[in-house]
């Protein structure tokens, strides 16, 4: 558990839509978004774009959280220091076991232990795309490839996502752009790649606990990721967070788009019996209709402050 953690407990946030006012003490009151991606994984828009776009929604913090990356942080730290805004460098590690359990990594710096898992994340990348697209070219009578797939990476450095393999799928069905192909490719994850179905593959995946430990390696803090949205039974969500608290967890994303006030307080409680942190963020892609950047309102507290300055963030 990261050492900042005892000094402090997490106050607990509550997701709010135009203010979210808290007594803070000697905190400093700061707007947040500490989930974000670019075009550097699955999102749409450079890291520079991304760091603009907080700074027209009022934020002051942000970190760029891509999966399975982080080379879009140079980029990202450059913009928000022209900005005038605080950047922490992120990444999201897409970790799966039964379920999806993708872990928020912060503060983490690109030196061997990163440039080892993501060279590993790239390899086992391209050999799971390959099953999926031989499963899915089977289910659909089509046949799509793994050129196709690579194609539609905004970058050709970035990790090969599961996403970039939809949407191969959908382009293939006719499916171009607009509120169609993204239609199309949420209607294609959930009925034929998704966990379970047809041209799912687990192959190569991390486990929750391989994400906390190359973070922790990395130099970062841990964080699981939109716990919400765990498809696990409430006594099985707890046993997961108990075990990876027990395997170092840092923190929790209390704070975020599709938690229901509900599944907000009962994380924040879980975090303040657990001393770990409470963190907050959009997810925020691409305009969608849902996510949105710096929504929820998000203020981190002083733990969390405190917990990310020795990353080099300056607050």
């Amino acid at each position: 558990m990261h050492p900042h953690l005892h000094a402090r407990r997490a106050r607990p946030l509550r997701q709010g839509d135009q203010q979210d006012p808290h007594p803070r003490g000697e905190d400093r009151v700061m707007r947040a978004d500490l989930h974000l991606h670019s075009l550097c994984s699955d999102g749409k828009y450079t890291p520079a774009a991304v760091a603009a776009k907080c700074k027209e929604a009022g934020l002051s913090l942000f970190s760029l959280t891509d999966h399975d990356s982080m080379e879009g942080v140079p980029e990202a730290l450059s913009a928000a220091k022209e900005l005038g805004i605080s950047c922490v460098p992120g990444w999201e590690v897409s970790a799966y076991e039964d379920v999806k359990v993708h872990v928020l990594g912060y503060g983490c710096a690109r030196e061997e232990a990163y440039f080892r898992f993501l060279q590993e994340r790239k390899e086992s990348a391209l050999v799971r795309a390959e099953d999926m697209i031989g499963k899915g070219n089977e289910s659909l009578g089509l046949s799509v490839s793994l050129k196709d797939a690579l194609a539609l990476r905004a970058r050709p450095d970035a990790p090969l996502h599961t996403m970039h393999v939809v949407r191969a799928f959908a382009r293939a069905l006719g499916a171009v752009e607009g509120d169609a192909y993204r239609e199309m490719a949420g209607k294609l994850y959930l009925e034929l790649f998704d966990r379970g179905k047809p041209a799912y593959s687990g192959l190569g995946r991390p486990s929750p606990e391989d994400a906390i430990e190359v973070i922790h390696a990395s130099g970062g803090i841990a964080v699981l990721a939109h716990p919400g949205r765990i498809r696990l039974e409430n006594a099985e969500k707890c046993a997961l967070l108990d075990r990876l608290v027990r395997a170092g967890l840092d923190g929790i994303e209390c704070v975020y788009t599709t938690h229901t006030e509900e599944e907000t307080q009962a994380f924040c409680s879980y975090a303040r019996e657990h001393g770990l942190l409470v963190s907050g963020g959009s997810d925020f892609h691409m305009e969608d209709g849902i996510h949105a950047v710096g929504r929820p309102v998000f203020e981190p507290d002083g733990a969390l402050q405190e917990a990310l300055r020795p990353g080099g963030v300056e607050l």
